[in-house]
């Protein structure tokens, strides 16, 4: 995709990893900063855990998979994604349990563009920076061969559920909650979503 022809989408570079480490946080409703917590050394942030890892030249939470949104040269919005080619081999049993039932569904991704985070910062909401970011994810994935998408989101989250199935996207498996320490704490279970490209 021709990110230029966007002036409001741009590739991430690993100068934005402090905001990106943000973005996949609120992204992730706070899981990532619980994970980065326990990564911590000495007096490190958990923030700076997650910025030292969007710096990574490779991995899925690199700098390399984020597009972002600018207002004033200020990273407004961002979108993680790249391609699910073969399933995870982690058992989910063995992991966090915050993060077990997303891996649990990965293996009914294989095969599509993965949508890891989707996020705004508070003050740029409503303003269509989420589709306008899902579709040049949609892009990406069109030009790199692929031609379904997937995204994972909790049931509770209606807003983006909503969101999501108003652009196309349709459940395909879900699986539950598993009782873990991160707030905000949702329950039910894990939704994922699947849209087929060629039907646009």
């Amino acid at each position: 995709m021709n990110i230029q022809t966007n002036r409001a989408i741009r590739q991430a570079t690993a100068l934005d990893a402090k905001p990106l480490a943000k973005l996949i946080d609120i992204a992730g409703e706070g899981i990532p900063n619980w994970l980065w917590s326990r990564a911590c050394e000495n007096d490190q942030a958990p923030l700076d855990v997650g910025a030292d890892r969007a710096r990574r030249p490779s991995g899925g939470f690199s700098f390399t998979n984020a597009l972002v949104t600018e207002d004033k040269d200020l990273v407004t919005g961002m979108v993680l994604s790249y391609p699910i080619d073969t399933a995870p081999e982690d058992d989910p049993d063995t992991l966090p349990a915050p993060i077990a039932p997303f891996v649990e569904l990965e293996k009914h991704s294989v095969g599509t563009w993965y949508i890891n985070a989707l996020a705004t910062f508070p003050g740029h909401r409503g303003r269509g920076l989420g589709t306008t970011l899902l579709a040049s994810a949609e892009s990406l994935a069109r030009e790199n061969g692929k031609s379904t998408m997937s995204i994972q989101v909790y049931a509770q989250n209606t807003g983006a559920v909503r969101l999501y199935q108003r652009l196309g996207y349709d459940l395909k498996e879900s699986a539950p909650v598993r009782l873990h320490p991160c707030q905000p704490y949702y329950t039910g279970d894990v939704l994922l979503l699947i849209k087929d490209l060629n039907k646009v």
